[in-house]
C-alpha cells in the first residue's frame, strides 16, 4: 500500500468509485469530443462559456425535435396517438440528459438504461391495450437526489450513504411510475442540503449552464440545471429555504414551491431525526419546468391523486377546464389585484432586481382587469427568517454531522463557517419558536384581508410580486440572505418563480456604488455583491433575471394561474391563460 493511500480520507475512494460508476452509464457513442467541454475551474477571463446550445450540435434532427419542440401536453398527445414511441422519447431526453452531464456535472444517478426499458414496457402496453397506461405515459421526468427510488442510492453527495441502495420508492416516485412517467435520472445537490450553491464530495460542482461563473442553485441545483438543458421534460425538487425558486431563477427556468400537503413527501434520503420536520418546518416537493403550462398539466394529475398515496397529502381537486381568458380576483369590480413588495426589510434589493419589479408592474398595469399596488414591508416578513432559521436547525444537524464526519469528509467552503454539530432543542424551545410562527401567521393575514366596523372580512389582495432574491444571480459561493424565500415556506404561502428578462449591462450602474443605509448583516453580505472593488459587475450580464409570486396559504391553483399572467404580461401576450390539456 502506498504512502499516497495510507494518506487518504476514507471517504475518497469512495468517491472515486461513484463517479466512476456514474460515467459508465454513458454509452460510448453519447461521449463528447474533449474540446467542446468548458474550461474549469472557470475564470473571469473565459467569460460565461454557455452551454446551453451545445446539445444540439450532437443530436439528431429527430431527437432536437422531441427534446426542444414539445410542451408536456402535446408530448403527451404525440406518444398516445403513436406519432412518437416512448422509447424513442426516452432515448432522446437519455442523451441530451448524458450531454449535460458532461456539461454541468448535473446528475447523481443517470438512469438511461432503466428509462429506455421502462420505455419499452409502456410501447407494448400501448400497442396491446389500445389506450395510454396513465395520464403521464411516456414523460420523461427527473427527480432530485433526495428521492427513494428501490434498488438506486440516494447519497445526497454524502459517502456515507453511497453504496446502500434504497429498498423501495419514495411516494410520489411510485406516483408518477402510476401515471406513466419515466424518470430518466437523479440530479445533485450541496453537502448537508442545506446550501444554495450545489456542491459536495463526491459528485463535484453543478454548473450553470448560462454562465459557470455563477451558480447554479440548491438544494436543487441538478434539477435546474437538467430542466434548463432540456434533459429532461420537468423535474421534480424539494423546498425548505428557496431550493426550488433559487435554482429555477439561476437557470432561468420555472420553479413551484406548492402548500404543504399537496404533493407526497414521503421517502426521502433521511438526513435528520425521523419525524423532525413535523416538530420545526417541513419541507414540500414541487416542480421545475420550462413553462407555466407544463407545471399546470404535472399537477393537474397529481394533486387530485396525492391523497390517494400520501398520508401527509390531503384530498383536494384541480380545474380540468382552461383557465379565464379574464384575469378574476377579489377587487372591487371583479379585478386581479397584484401588490409588489420589494424588500423584507433584512436587504435593500440592488438596481437589476428593482428595474425588473418595476418593469414587471408596468406590465401588470398594461393588462386587462389587473390592478397593481404597492406594499409596504410588513414587519412581519421582516422577523420570519430569523424565526424560520431557528426552526431549521432545532434537532442540531446531529446525523448530518456524523454522517460527514464518518468517512472524515471535509466541509465544502462555503459550509465551513455555516455548519457545526448542536444539540437538538427542548420542546419547550420549540413550543416557543412555533408560538413566535403563529404569531407571524396572524400578522401577515393583515397584508391580505380588510375588516370593517362590524368585525367581518374581505379579501382585498389576491397575489404578491417580489424578488427571489435581493440580488442576480451571484457568483459561485456567493449566495447570500435567502429569506425572501424561506419566509414563504415558514407561512406556508405557495411561491412560484418566473423568469423576465436576462441582466443586460444597461442595469449595472457601472462606476455608480449602491448608496443607501446598511439594514443589518444581512444587507452588508449582499451589498458585497454589488461593491465593485469585490465583485466584477459584469459577471451578471446574460444571467437571467426572475421574480416570485405568492399566493395565500393552500391557493395552489390560484399560485398557477397567477404565474400565468405574469408570464403572459411580461411576453407582451394580451390576455393570454394558462391553457389546458383537456
Amino acid at each position: 500500500m502506498s504512502a499516497q493511500t495510507q494518506a487518504e480520507a476514507p471517504w475518497q475512494p469512495i468517491a472515486r468509485r461513484k463517479q466512476a460508476d456514474r460515467a459508465a452509464q454513458i454509452p460510448s457513442e453519447w461521449m463528447l469530443p474533449s474540446h467542446v467541454l468548458p474550461r474549469d475551474p472557470p475564470r473571469l477571463e473565459y467569460g460565461p462559456q454557455n452551454v446551453l446550445d451545445v446539445p444540439s450540435q450532437f443530436l439528431s434532427d429527430a431527437e432536437i425535435s422531441i427534446t426542444e419542440s414539445y410542451t408536456i401536453a402535446t408530448l403527451l398527445s404525440a406518444i398516445a396517438s403513436k406519432k412518437l414511441s416512448s422509447t424513442e422519447v426516452a432515448k432522446a431526453f437519455c442523451h441530451r440528459a448524458a450531454i449535460a452531464q458532461q456539461l454541468t456535472n448535473c446528475l447523481t444517478e443517470p438512469l438511461f438504461a432503466s428509462a429506455i426499458e421502462r420505455a419499452k414496457e409502456l410501447d407494448v402496453y400501448l400497442k396491446e391495450h389500445g389506450k395510454p397506461f396513465g395520464a403521464l405515459h411516456g414523460l420523461p421526468v427527473s427527480v432530485k437526489d433526495t428521492f427513494n427510488i428501490a434498488g438506486v442510492d440516494s447519497s445526497i453527495g454524502l459517502a456515507y450513504l453511497c453504496y446502500k441502495p434504497a429498498k423501495k420508492n419514495a411516494v410520489l416516485v411510485t406516483l408518477l411510475l402510476s401515471l406513466g412517467c419515466v424518470i430518466v435520472a437523479k440530479t445533485n445537490v450541496p453537502q448537508t442540503l442545506a446550501a444554495l450553491d450545489s456542491i459536495n464530495n463526491v459528485f463535484g460542482r453543478t454548473m450553470n449552464p448560462i454562465n459557470r461563473l455563477c451558480t447554479a442553485g440548491g438544494s436543487s441545483g441538478g434539477e435546474g440545471v437538467l430542466v434548463a438543458m432540456k434533459g429532461s421534460m420537468i423535474g421534480i425538487g424539494t423546498d425548505i429555504g428557496g431550493s426550488i425558486r433559487v435554482p429555477a431563477m439561476c437557470n432561468g427556468v420555472y420553479g413551484f414551491k406548492p402548500s404543504n400537503g399537496r404533493l407526497p413527501y414521503g421517502g426521502q434520503a433521511l438526513t435528520g431525526m425521523e419525524g423532525i420536520g413535523r416538530t420545526s418546518v417541513q419541507a414540500v416537493a414541487g416542480p421545475i419546468a420550462r413553462s407555466v403550462e407544463d407545471i399546470d398539466v404535472l399537477m393537474r394529475e397529481l394533486v387530485p391523486r396525492a391523497s390517494l398515496w400520501g398520508e401527509d397529502c390531503m384530498p383536494v381537486g384541480w380545474s380540468l377546464h382552461p383557465r379565464n381568458p379574464r384575469a378574476r380576483g377579489s377587487g372591487k369590480t371583479g379585478e386581479l389585484v397584484v401588490g409588489v413588495l420589494r424588500s423584507d426589510g433584512n436587504c435593500a434589493i440592488l438596481p437589476p432586481i428593482a428595474n425588473v419589479l418595476d418593469e414587471v408592474g408596468a406590465q401588470l398595469r398594461a393588462t386587462p382587469n389587473v390592478t397593481v399596488i404597492e406594499l409596504d414591508c410588513p414587519r412581519a416578513w421582516t422577523r420570519c427568517q430569523t424565526v424560520m432559521s431557528k426552526l431549521m436547525s432545532v434537532d442540531g444537524a446531529e446525523l448530518m454531522a456524523d454522517m460527514i464526519s464518518a468517512t472524515q469528509e471535509p466541509l465544502v467552503p462555503w459550509m465551513a463557517t455555516r455548519f457545526r454539530k448542536g444539540k437538538p432543542q427542548p420542546l419547550t424551545r420549540v413550543a416557543e419558536l412555533q408560538a413566535q410562527r403563529a404569531a407571524l401567521e396572524r400578522e401577515m393575514l393583515d397584508i391580505w384581508v380588510s375588516t370593517d366596523s362590524e368585525g367581518r372580512r374581505t379579501q382585498i389582495l389576491d397575489a404578491i410580486v417580489c424578488p427571489v432574491a435581493p440580488h442576480p444571480v451571484p457568483p459561485i459561493d456567493g449566495y447570500n440572505a435567502v429569506g425572501m424565500t424561506s419566509s414563504w415556506v415558514l407561512l406556508d404561502y405557495p411561491a412560484g418563480t418566473v423568469p423576465v428578462r436576462v441582466c443586460q449591462e444597461s442595469d449595472l450602474q457601472l462606476g455608480t456604488s449602491q448608496g443607501g443605509k446598511v439594514l443589518g448583516s444581512w444587507d452588508e453580505r449582499n451589498r458585497e455583491l454589488w461593491d465593485e472593488s469585490k465583485t466584477d459587475r459584469r459577471i451578471y450580464v446574460g444571467t437571467p433575471l426572475s421574480v416570485q409570486v405568492v399566493v395565500p396559504r393552500l391557493q395552489d391553483e390560484k399560485l398557477v394561474e397567477v404565474m400565468g399572467w405574469v408570464d403572459g404580461a411580461v411576453k407582451g401576450e394580451k390576455q393570454q391563460p394558462v391553457k389546458s390539456r383537456l
